[in-house]
């Protein structure tokens, strides 16, 4: 695992918002992990919203997983929603 490439990573996160708040996911501490890997050119990213309802959720994931694939040395990015209702759901439909 890379510290620089987590940095990255993490950096990329900043750029997407909560479209409720308006504040980046990063900042608002729901981002709860990010793995990546050189070797396999892959990141894995948790997220707990605040709300276990959000409607947001998938939105946000989505964005997550754009936003991580566009790093330099990330070729595919896996996203985890955690502690919401539709987690399964949600989850799923992000990582096809």
């Amino acid at each position: 695992m890379s510290e620089d490439l987590i940095a990255k990573v993490r950096e990329a996160l900043v750029q997407v918002a909560d479209p409720h708040m308006g504040i980046s996911i990063v900042e608002m501490g729901l981002v709860a992990d990010i793995q990546a890997s050189e070797k396999d050119k892959t990141a894995r990213i948790v997220i707990k919203p605040t709300n276990p309802g959000c409607m947001s959720a998938a939105n946000m994931a989505m964005q997550a997983r754009v936003a991580a694939e566009k790093v330099e040395g990330i070729d595919k990015a896996e996203i985890e929603i955690e502690g919401h209702m539709m987690a399964d759901a949600i989850n799923e439909m992000v990582n096809k």
